[in-house]
């Protein structure tokens, strides 16, 4: 890392939810939402994109750790937005407190840790995990 994140860092992912968003089993009784595994996939992003100022070259960071409330259901057209903001530092490890608004309520909130890696380190160890 060029230098660790500050507290306080953050940062902002918006999106409109769409087809591409929601459950996959919606019917005529249970109406189309956002889905759980999106909303956090967006979260992360959000967090790797707070992250990403502090990071040298051959460096990217990885979840290590999600813990996140889906507070309220979302239909599509939705406008979206997700926060991360860096709550702790420990060495490569960065914790971050997450939450997401629809245009009407906090969707949901949580905690969310990434650890920076060397990209070579990582893609060394996914090889050997390959070739057996």
């Amino acid at each position: 890392m060029k230098a660790p994140p500050k507290i306080g860092d953050a940062a902002e992912i918006e999106f409109v939810v769409d087809g591409t968003h929601v459950i996959d089993f919606a019917d005529d009784q249970m109406p189309a939402v956002l889905s759980t595994p999106c909303l956090i996939g967006y979260l992360e992003r959000t967090a790797r994109k707070a992250l990403a100022p502090v990071l040298d070259a051959g460096e990217r960071s990885v979840g290590v750790h999600v813990d996140v409330r889906h507070l309220a259901p979302t239909p599509p057209g939705q406008r979206v937005v997700c926060t991360a903001r860096v709550i702790h530092v420990d060495g490569p490890v960065v914790s971050f407190q997450v939450q997401a608004r629809d245009q009407r309520e906090l969707i949901a909130r949580g905690l969310h840790k990434r650890r920076v890696i060397r990209t070579e380190r990582f893609a060394a160890h996914v090889r050997r995990k390959e070739n057996g």
